[in-house]
């Protein structure tokens, strides 16, 4: 069956989008063309601002669709975990599957340098974090971890960090990390931070 012109344009945005994801893995934000960006689609030039109203906005669309991509993950993995501990470890095991040097580690990287310099990829990266922050807010408070927002955003940080080290420390695995990361996650019955009663030693 033909496919229709909606068709059509559907799947060459799709891929316009794909390319510059790998785009901005391979050379960065300030690296990628209109011109790269059609080739490695495999369409005409005109055809990038025919869809896009610039090529920025085409790297942001894209950048965000593979956070958007992994955040749907994560809270598919949020949903199947019984406690923090048990979310824990599945989020770190789900990010040994990259390096820091492939090239999703690579996007998330030059998209958070590039968002530190540019208000709209600021802006719309911040969204995405906001979502996943907010969704693991929910998630720890309903499980009575205290401070629920502030451990989120805490635990997000340190996350996209290892992420970000991993390059320079290989060693930061799920069973290095592990370990710190769930004395943050002490549910309030537990006493002091870290699951100690008062009567435990440091």
């Amino acid at each position: 069956m033909a496919s229709t012109a909606a068709e059509r344009g559907q799947e060459v945005r799709r891929r316009l989008m794909v390319a510059a994801a790998e785009l901005i893995a391979e050379r960065g934000w300030a690296g990628v063309s209109t011109r790269l960006v059609a080739e490695r689609a495999g369409v005409a030039a005109g055809l990038v601002h025919y869809h896009f109203a610039s090529v920025r906005t085409l790297l942001v669309e894209a950048a965000t669709g593979v956070m958007r991509t992994l955040t749907a993950e994560l809270i598919a993995l949020l949903e199947r975990a019984g406690t923090p501990a048990e979310a824990l470890d599945e989020m770190l095991a789900m990010l040994d599957a990259h390096t820091g040097r492939d090239p999703t580690s690579l996007l998330f990287a030059e998209t958070y340098l590039a968002a530190a310099r540019d208000d709209e990829v600021r802006e719309a990266v911040g969204e995405v974090v906001e979502e996943v922050r907010g969704r693991l807010a929910d998630w720890l408070r309903d499980r009575g971890v205290p401070g629920p927002t502030e451990t989120a955003a805490v635990l997000t940080a340190a996350i996209d960090g290892v992420l970000l080290h991993r390059p320079l420390v290989p060693g930061l695995t799920r069973e290095a990390v592990a370990p710190v990361l769930e004395r943050t996650l002490a549910p309030a019955s537990s006493g002091r931070p870290g699951g100690r009663t008062a009567g435990d030693p440091a």
